[in-house]
């Protein structure tokens, strides 16, 4: 069990009442056994965090978690949730990496390397909910779907609306255009865009 000192999260002038209200938050995340913190944290605004028993959550060093309009270059219209509730799952955020009003749903594994840029209202999640379940379509509202792992290297920048889907991995320095849904995996250094995403570059 690790635990956090305050002083690791950071937050920006929110008013008086919202600092005390800041305060509170950041020391619940300190001391929650799930969670594991890296220093100088910074929470614009109050995440929605909901880390369940058994499930993992690890954020690096210099991370920013932004979940308020204010400042922000385009509109957010969710704060930032991290959301882990299965016996064993794992949310993992590298280093210098910023996430902004963007949804991360792990069942199994959904991994961000450093120096990310996790755009407004992405959605990243590495189980569907539901089995395609054709041949009993009937049933299919009582299956839960099978969870693939998610991971996305190094240096990849996930512009604003777009979802990354399950079994999905974004190469080392990649773009991916706003708007987009990345159901393949993309490789290094490329440009990506669309629905499915396609790569329409190389560097």
């Amino acid at each position: 069990m690790r635990f956090a000192p305050l002083s690791r999260l950071m937050s920006r002038s929110i008013g008086f009442p919202g600092w005390i209200l800041m305060r509170a938050y950041r020391a619940r995340l300190a001391v929650n056994p799930n969670i594991e913190l890296g220093s100088h944290i910074e929470l614009d605004g109050f995440p929605f965090i909901d880390i369940r028993r058994g499930a993992r959550l690890c954020i690096g060093n210099n991370v920013t978690l932004t979940s308020r309009n204010r400042g922000y270059h385009i509109n957010l219209h969710s704060p930032v949730k991290l959301f882990a509730d299965r016996e064993g799952a794992r949310i993992k955020i590298g280093d210098n990496t910023r996430i902004h009003g963007a949804c991360i749903h792990a069942w199994k594994s959904v991994e961000i390397g450093n120096n990310c840029l996790i755009a407004a209202n992405c959605q990243i999640l590495d189980a569907n909910g539901h089995d395609l379940s054709f041949d009993n379509v009937a049933n299919r509202i009582n299956t839960k779907g099978e969870a693939k792992p998610v991971v996305i290297q190094d240096n990849v920048w996930i512009c604003a609306n777009s979802i990354v889907l399950p079994g999905v991995t974004i190469g080392e320095g990649s773009v991916v255009s706003a708007n987009s849904v990345v159901a393949g995996n993309i490789p290094a250094m490329s440009l990506a865009r669309g629905n499915p995403a396609m790569v329409v570059k190389k560097f």
